[in-house]
């Protein structure tokens, strides 16, 4: 089977290119000391966490139940579901903890931790720290995170951070300093449960720029890193890796022509509506396009509007290129998790055109 066979609009993932990718964040990370505990949220597929979880202690970590009960129908059991856990959820993770899985939730809620406390299992559960994003989480120094730590009780298990405002970032120098913000608030509060009498096993922290340009990781036990497996525009713009590292693209197809764009059937349910570059140096739109082999032969070629199943792509002007109703394009993501969400499959390649597999992947919650 050839990408050229394909019907459009489709995912095609190089395994060549997330290798790579995976031994990269592996060198960076042992340099570190520090083990990975991979995000599964980018990928969903047991493809991808057998290669991410080569060499690590085996652990992943997940965004949705849904992922969860997959991963365990595949075989692993130690699972981080890194979202604030709720009642329906709690019990749907006590059920699965009980067909022989091993998962931790997260919680900076109190009524929650009496709750979780309760259960006649309680799932090891970690609170959730504030370390700048300001989406979730205690602030280190509250005593909140005392009075959280006295309800969870035995099952108390550890802090866990994520430093989501890194993405404000927009050089390495910047990556350094959010990766050491986030490890020192995290570890301050490891610290004060110390103190006060918690067992604390599990310091989690982790994204994939901070994971990629920390320059110190102690007091660390885990990393959750994610999109550095696939990579996107975004990503590539805030140097947490060169547009090398690319490996996941759209397939699409040529459906109208007009001077100086084109139409292609790849539109905002198949890109994403993300705009996550238009606030870096380089907008690219809904994406950049390349010719089937995943090359730069159309320049700056930018997905500028897309529609429900439409993409407008302005051509650029210093590449002239013929490209015939049908032909085929790849279109380079701004952001893959939410690219990949509406895909239920990738078609994978090795560098060339030939489709050397395909995997499925798990969506819903």
């Amino acid at each position: 089977m050839n990408l050229a066979d394909l019907p459009t609009p489709c995912l095609v993932l190089d395994r060549t290119t997330l290798t790579r990718n995976i031994r990269v964040m592996a060198a960076a990370l042992a340099r570190l000391n520090v083990p990975l505990r991979p995000h599964m949220k980018t990928a969903k597929s047991i493809d991808v966490a057998r290669l991410a979880t080569e060499g690590q202690p085996g652990g992943i970590t997940v965004s949705t139940l849904a992922e969860a009960e997959y991963f365990l129908g595949h075989g692993i059991t130690d699972i981080l579901y890194a979202v604030g856990i709720t009642p329906q959820k709690l019990e749907q993770v006590c059920k699965l903890n009980g067909a022989g899985a091993h998962i931790i939730v997260i919680t900076d809620d109190a009524d929650m931790a009496d709750l979780i406390a309760a259960q006649p299992v309680p799932p090891r559960t970690l609170i959730e720290i504030d370390s700048g994003e300001e989406r979730g989480g205690v602030h280190p120094d509250s005593d909140k995170l005392l009075e959280l730590a006295a309800r969870l009780g035995s099952c108390l298990t550890g802090v866990l951070t994520h430093a989501g405002h890194s993405y404000a970032g927009r050089s390495v120098r910047d990556m350094a300093r959010i990766a050491e913000i986030e490890r020192s608030t995290v570890t301050r509060a490891a610290g004060r449960l110390r103190d006060a009498g918690h067992k604390i096993d599990i310091v989690s922290a982790g994204s994939s720029p901070t994971a990629r340009h920390a320059e110190n990781m102690a007091g660390v036990t885990e990393i959750r890193a994610g999109v550095y497996m696939f990579g996107d525009l975004f990503q590539a713009e805030i140097e947490t890796h060169g547009m090398d590292a690319i490996a996941v693209t759209v397939l699409t197809s040529v459906i109208g022509r007009r001077p100086g764009r084109i139409l292609v059937d790849a539109g905002g349910l198949a890109l994403s509506k993300d705009r996550s570059t238009e606030a870096t140096p380089h907008d690219y739109g809904y994406g950049l396009a390349r010719d089937i082999d995943g090359r730069r032969s159309l320049g700056n070629a930018i997905v500028r509007k897309a529609y429900q199943e439409h993409g407008v792509i302005d051509l650029d002007p210093a590449f002239k290129v013929d490209l015939p109703i049908g032909a085929k394009l790849r279109i380079v993501p701004n952001h893959t998790c939410m690219t990949a969400a509406a895909h239920d499959r990738y078609f994978v390649v090795d560098g060339g055109q030939e489709v050397v597999a395909i995997w499925n992947r798990v969506n819903g919650w």
